[in-house]
């Protein structure tokens, strides 16, 4: 007799990083969003937390267990290479081919057939068979003909990472155009903060499987940000690796957005807010001078940013407060970076050191495109930051 199929069982919650347990897991679950005409909605999430299951019963791809959807119009989706193109036919018969799903007819799919070849830029490959293209030519071939056969509704998944950062950029264009101009409606899912944020509109984070947050595209960034690492505050009274008196110490540190939502990772060119508590067995006489730095994963120090060079005098402050370091624009490159906390009293001489502690909390900078050319700033030379102390 063949043992019970586990997978009969319902009701896990979607989460990956748990074990197996023998149940069945929801990939998602009880989501309920709506979409307007014309509208750039960027769907954020973790992975495994349901975003490309979503856009597969969408596209009609995949039928729901439970629940409907309702679409109006054409919908050309992008979910991974070489979905809905015949692996033998050529690209140009793959284009009348998708154009025919779409309800297209033969004259209609000419009209944009130059079009489409010339946005795709594999021009010299059209007449080959779509199986010995490689996966950026797939990619570039499959963007175009869902982007110029009018669909009502274009949806992307992350699959535009497959192209390069020149062909991202003319997709990014695209998909702008289709939107404001010709009043489409755009669905995309990125794990690039920068893109979605250029892009879209409106966000939609999903989170095992179930909407965590829908709102304005800034905010739902900020708060996806600031969930995939729950919480920047790192608690420094206890920390036993540091220098100074010891009758003055850091206790606190939390980094924030301009919404105030606590993060540990930024966009690159992203406004970043630092806030530093401090604690002291007495009143401070005499001007307090605060540091902090941003070293990279070597202990190089990339940047500092200190009260005295900055013409920011706190003098004669109580024993307790918090001190708030503002960074307009965090020019830094995409890197993991460490921040140093120093301070000391009418000095920087060793004996006049109150605290100082290296590794005080870790900072995720993201790529972002600063620039707007299209181009991330990834990982490399690092870029200048200015800021502000006050308290």
């Amino acid at each position: 007799m063949k043992r019970e199929n586990p997978d009969y069982k319902i009701g896990e919650m979607n989460k990956i990083s748990l074990n197996r347990n023998g149940q069945y897991v929801w990939a998602i679950k009880d989501i309920n969003f709506e979409v307007k005409q014309g509208e750039v909605l960027g769907i954020i999430g973790k992975n495994g937390a349901g975003k490309s299951t979503l856009l597969k019963i969408l596209s009609r791809v995949t039928t729901p267990s439970t629940g409907s959807v309702k679409l109006k119009g054409r919908v050309a989706s992008l979910l991974e290479v070489g979905t809905g193109f015949h692996q033998e036919l050529t690209g140009k018969e793959n284009i009348f081919l998708n154009g025919s799903i779409l309800g297209m007819r033969k004259d209609e799919i000419k009209s944009k057939f130059d079009e489409i070849v010339e946005f795709s830029g594999i021009g010299r490959y059209i007449d080959t068979p779509v199986k010995r293209y490689s996966s950026g030519m797939f990619v570039r071939l499959a963007f175009a003909v869902a982007a110029h056969l009018d669909p009502e509704i274009l949806i992307v998944d992350e699959v535009l990472t497959v192209g390069d950062v020149e062909f991202q950029k003319k997709c990014i264009g695209k998909m702008h155009h289709v939107s404001a101009k010709e009043g489409r409606t755009v669905l995309f899912v990125s794990h690039n903060m920068a893109a979605v944020k250029n892009l879209c509109t409106r966000g939609l984070i999903l989170e095992y499987g179930k909407v965590f947050y829908q709102g304005d595209i800034g905010w739902t960034v900020s708060k996806y940000l600031a969930a995939s690492n729950h919480s920047g505050e790192v608690l420094l009274r206890d920390r036993h690796d540091r220098s100074g008196n010891n009758k003055f110490k850091f206790t606190n540190i939390k980094l924030k957005d301009i919404r105030g939502e606590s993060l540990t990772q930024v966009i690159s060119g992203e406004p970043l807010i630092a806030e530093i508590d401090y604690e002291s067995d007495e009143k401070i006489k005499g001007i307090l001078i605060i540091a902090v730095s941003f070293l990279d994963g070597y202990g190089n120090t990339i940047a500092t940013f200190i009260t005295d060079e900055m013409g920011v005098k706190f003098e004669n402050i109580e024993k307790a407060g918090t001190i708030y370091l503002k960074i307009p624009k965090l020019l830094l490159r995409s890197d993991n970076y460490s921040i140093r906390l120093f301070a000391s009293l009418n000095g920087t001489q060793s004996e006049n050191i109150l605290d100082d502690i290296e590794n005080a909390l870790t900072l995720n900078v993201l790529p972002g495109d600063f620039w707007n050319s299209g181009q991330l700033n990834r990982v490399g030379n690092y870029g200048l930051m200015d800021g502000q102390f006050y308290n």
